[in-house]
């Protein structure tokens, strides 16, 4: 599904330039529950963000989905996320003037343009894996920081996209509720073969990560581990 190969990432910060990512390569396969971990800094954000067309790689190849994303142009990056990729940002991202229901159907009616039953359908069955069904016409502003988070995950769900990106998913989480978010992430993937990429400090996440990939100071620290998930 992804596959990197020399990746560099530079910024300026002033006169200065800084090396974010140093020169990585990894292969994430389809269906995978992978995720980057290692402090603060070492690059993992950057990554999910060329991933996701956010951002674009310095020098190297990136392909997702079997795609060269490296040189996309704004139009192509954007049309690629809105049809391949869901995000789940740490700082949730969620449209204050929508209720939770209509930001979790957002993508569906913008991007997809999916027919009202469907969407309800689809919508409605999130509600209830998320424990949402009795916030559904609540705004952003009357959620507390958890409920937001699992809004983010219900709409980045939505549209069943090939790649899920999500950083720090559980941050603002309990344990209870954290477990029942990455269960849901796992049946998605069982049911859909929708590939899942972490970026996390969370051990939660890092238990039920399949493959992990160590970064250190925009490099691959160790190589990935492939390991039987432990159940949280």
């Amino acid at each position: 599904m992804i596959t990197a190969r020399n990746i560099r990432k530079t910024y300026l910060a002033g006169d200065v330039e800084v090396e974010a990512i140093k020169g990585v390569d990894f292969d994430i396969p389809a269906g995978s529950f992978a995720a980057f971990v290692g402090p603060s800094g070492s690059g993992k954000s950057t990554l999910l963000n060329m991933i996701g067309c956010l951002d674009r790689p310095t020098s190297g190849t990136l392909t997702v989905a079997g795609i060269d994303v490296g040189g996309f142009n704004r139009k192509q990056a954007a049309s690629f996320r809105a049809n391949t990729i869901g995000f789940i940002f740490q700082d949730f991202n969620l449209l204050p003037v929508l209720t939770v229901y209509e930001n979790i159907e957002y993508p569906l009616v913008m991007v997809q343009n999916r027919p009202p039953a469907e969407r309800k359908a689809r919508i409605d069955q999130l509600l209830a894996d998320i424990g949402m069904k009795d916030q559904a016409k609540k705004l952003p502003g009357q959620l507390s920081g958890g409920q937001k988070q699992r809004v983010a995950v219900a709409r980045a769900l939505v549209g069943n996209p090939q790649v899920v990106l999500a950083d720090e998913p559980t941050a603002n989480l309990d344990t209870a509720t954290a477990h029942r978010i990455i269960e849901l992430m796992r049946r998605m993937r069982d049911e859909f073969g929708t590939t899942f990429i972490f970026s996390t400090h969370d051990p939660k996440v890092m238990a039920e990560a399949e493959t992990t990939f160590e970064l250190e100071d925009g490099l691959l620290t160790h190589r990935p581990q492939q390991q039987e998930a432990q159940h949280v």
